[in-house]
């Protein structure tokens, strides 16, 4: 059966028998340059895996380079096997959120890598506008030399594995709503042609607020388009967004999650001073805004001109004047950078979800 480039045959490279330590692992995960280590007996049997994840989980718990990586190595990872078609590796990739799968043969040999790679999507004209705009006050001293946008999470800026996401999913028309800093946002994304995208720059000389810079827009859209925070990391399928939001047929949809809070103390409920019932430790739940948007071109007429008009502001005015707005439930990982510490878990996160 051919096998495409998908196949990594130099799977070797990456190869560690299970008595190697954490400095061990590390040589073999940059040798073989593929972010992961298969662990193996000495007859090519699979053990485990390691991924750079798996180490920098390790090493935040005080885990040192001798440490041995049957420790904190993953002893029942997925696997694929080579007699299979290459779409079932892809799809069990998918399904599984891997950037590898290791490949067994009949006796459970490993006998290649197979590497994901995400199909290719449609192309989209729909317009995605992206707030990269704001101060990032939460964030300094971080943000006192640089815009929160290009704040390095995974090697790379947040706003840059943003537009990825977007590219990946077939959208090509980008805006970037730039103010602090917003040359640096420019000098380093430019007109995205690195990123097989199309980007126009919305400069705020005034704070517009992430509703009012859509009076900006240079022209109107006449598909429904996207309106996103730039601090957001998410894996949520725009496509499968999209597709809700043209469902519903509304004016506008937005994303939410589920937030809860527990309370630490009994709660008493009263009437007067009789004690109904008392519930120890409840938790309460709510839908919470996750700043992600799909708007209709109309929308646009509810924004004023030139001032300060945030978004909860557009959704209330929709909703005043009975025009439907619809919510949409993000299952999938997403972290607001809003502050130090979700910055720094995000950082955490990346190589396991991106």
């Amino acid at each position: 059966m051919p096998k495409t480039t998908a196949h990594i045959n130099d799977w070797k490279k990456a190869a560690v028998n299970s008595s190697a330590n954490m400095k061990d692992v590390l040589m073999a995960i940059s040798e073989g340059n593929m972010q992961i280590a298969v662990v193996v007996d000495d007859g090519c049997h699979l053990t485990g895996t390691v991924t750079d994840g798996d180490i920098r989980r390790a090493l935040l718990r005080g885990d040192e380079l001798d440490t041995t990586i049957t420790s904190f190595m993953n002893d029942n990872p997925i696997t694929g096997l080579l007699d299979e078609d290459e779409s079932l590796w892809q799809r069990t990739m998918q399904r599984h959120t891997l950037r590898h799968l290791p490949l067994l043969d009949a006796n459970g040999c490993v006998v290649g890598l197979a590497r994901y790679e995400p199909p290719k999507e449609p192309s989209h004209d729909n317009p995605v506008v992206l707030m990269a705009g704001g101060l990032g006050t939460r964030l300094h001293p971080l943000t006192q030399s640089q815009p929160k946008p290009l704040l390095e999470v995974g090697s790379k800026p947040i706003l840059e594995t943003i537009i990825e996401n977007f590219a990946d999913h077939g959208f090509h028309n980008i805006y970037l709503c730039i103010n602090y800093k917003g040359e640096m946002i420019k000098d380093y994304f430019g007109d995205g042609s690195r990123w097989n995208v199309k980007i126009e720059y919305i400069e705020e000389h005034k704070r517009m607020g992430t509703a009012g810079a859509l009076s900006l827009l240079p022209k109107r859209p006449n598909t429904p388009f996207f309106v996103m925070n730039s601090d957001l990391l998410t894996k949520v399928d725009f496509v499968r967004l999209l597709r809700f939001h043209q469902k519903q047929a509304g004016s506008a949809t937005l994303c939410t999650r589920e937030y809860t809070h527990q309370i630490p103390y009994g709660v008493i409920n009263l009437d007067g001073h009789e004690v109904v019932d008392m519930v120890e430790k409840p938790t309460h739940r709510f839908s919470v805004n996750a700043g992600i948007y799909v708007l209709e071109p109309h929308t646009l007429d509810d924004i004023p001109d030139d001032c300060f008009f945030d978004m909860p502001s557009l959704i209330n005015t929709l909703l005043d004047n009975k025009k439907p707005v619809s919510s949409f439930p993000i299952h999938e990982y997403w972290i607001d950078i809003g502050r130090i510490q979700e910055f720094r878990k995000a950082r955490e996160d990346y190589d396991e979800n991106f």
